[in-house]
């Protein structure tokens, strides 16, 4: 088949580009945005003839199959279902929904629809979590049994260059983009999140209208698993600091890994019977001739110029080789909702005081029922 994509949001749809152009039979087909002079001038630039500014008439103009959702984080869900209602692949931006009957009506159209459905959590593609991966695939980490994530990004001056950022990430309290963090531990773990506990440090800045962000300057959530492991995610996006974006770990019976810390720091691992020294790091990269796959060990040049450590590029290509060939993506939908509900239910349990909450399963969802399945 012919995948003929429309990138919806401009500015973050234009970074699949290079993705799509490298998987045959598969090219960038239109473009919408919602401001007409931004559709208009993207699409000149791509080289690309179709050009909208409203999104329901891209779908229904017959000129798209596939879309690619880089828009504010409350329109994912609602745009996922009216693409899956036409059997319309899609690839969305993170988090999946920003409330749980938004997953209901995710998964009622995904389930009713023919097309594809594909989350968009680039960090998994980053050449150390994939690395990571194939050695927990390997058994190299044995039994997992705790992990870390942490997004820390000061953009107090990105919500108001991009507003809706000031309501959807700063403007809830809670774990609320946790995506980043969960992503990469949750593939390595392949355990589900079954509770959460979240608490947050309190409110010590405020925007430039005097208004005092709603999100707790860092919230820490605590993830039960449904084999009782542990996973720590920790999100800042309000402290005065430098940047600590991809930090993950992993502690197994047989290994530990930690991503670099910054100063001269890099990825390092130990394992327990293959480490030169007992108590001793070893840099990540001394196992990629081993373990890491042939798709990094010679990327193309495109990947490695691709935002996110070139989780950009290979979300795209893994997004068109699945639906072209027919293929469940790794990023399927419940995938999607694992590492976006429990964000979600943190706002619960910080409003409770840390109190733990039950993480719904949507695999259990009943279709039409609008009725959480929580055990």
């Amino acid at each position: 088949m012919k995948l003929k994509i429309g990138l919806v949001g401009v500015r973050r749809g234009a970074s699949y580009i290079h993705g799509f152009q490298a998987v045959t039979d598969c090219e960038i087909a239109a473009v919408c945005d919602v401001v007409t002079e931004r559709a208009v001038e993207a699409a000149a630039s791509m080289g690309v003839q179709h050009h909208f500014d409203d999104y329901e008439k891209m779908l229904d103009s017959g000129v798209v199959n596939a879309v690619v959702l880089g828009t504010p984080q409350n329109l994912h869900a609602p745009q996922a279902v009216q693409a899956l209602k036409r059997d319309i692949h899609v690839i969305s931006e993170v988090p999946a929904a920003t409330d749980l009957m938004q997953c209901c009506e995710l998964v009622d159209a995904a389930r009713a629809s023919k097309a594809t459905y594909m989350l968009a959590e680039n960090y998994n593609y980053t050449q150390t979590s994939v690395l990571v991966r194939a050695m927990a695939d390997a058994g190299v980490f044995g039994e997992m049994y705790f992990a870390e994530g942490e997004y820390v990004h000061e953009l107090k001056e990105l919500n108001e260059i991009t507003p809706w950022r000031r309501r959807w990430q700063t403007g809830r309290n809670g774990n609320t983009y946790p995506t980043h963090s969960l992503g990469p531990v949750m593939q390595w773990m392949k355990q589900r999140i079954v509770s959460v506990c979240c608490l947050g440090s309190g409110h010590h800045y405020r925007d430039p209208r005097g208004d005092e962000y709603q999100l707790e300057d860092t919230t820490l959530m605590l993830c039960k698993t449904d084999v009782g492991s542990l996973i720590k995610v920790r999100l800042d996006m309000l402290s005065d600091r430098p940047h600590n974006m991809n930090f993950h770990s992993l502690q197994g019976t047989k290994a530990a890994y930690e991503f670099s810390r910054g100063m001269g720091d890099v990825p390092k691992i130990w394992i327990k019977d293959r480490s030169p020294n007992a108590h001793d790091w070893q840099p990540l990269m001394d196992y990629a001739d081993e373990f890491m796959p042939e798709h990094w060990k010679n990327p193309p040049a495109e990947a490695l110029a691709a935002g996110h450590g070139g989780g950009d590029y290979w979300q795209a290509y893994d997004f068109a080789k699945a639906v072209i060939e027919g293929s469940t993506p790794d990023m399927d939908l419940h995938y999607g909702l694992d590492i976006t509900v429990p964000g979600l239910i943190s706002e619960q349990s910080i409003a409770l005081n840390g109190a733990p909450v039950r993480v719904p399963d949507f695999r259990k969802y009943v279709s039409g029922s609008k009725v959480i399945p929580v055990e």
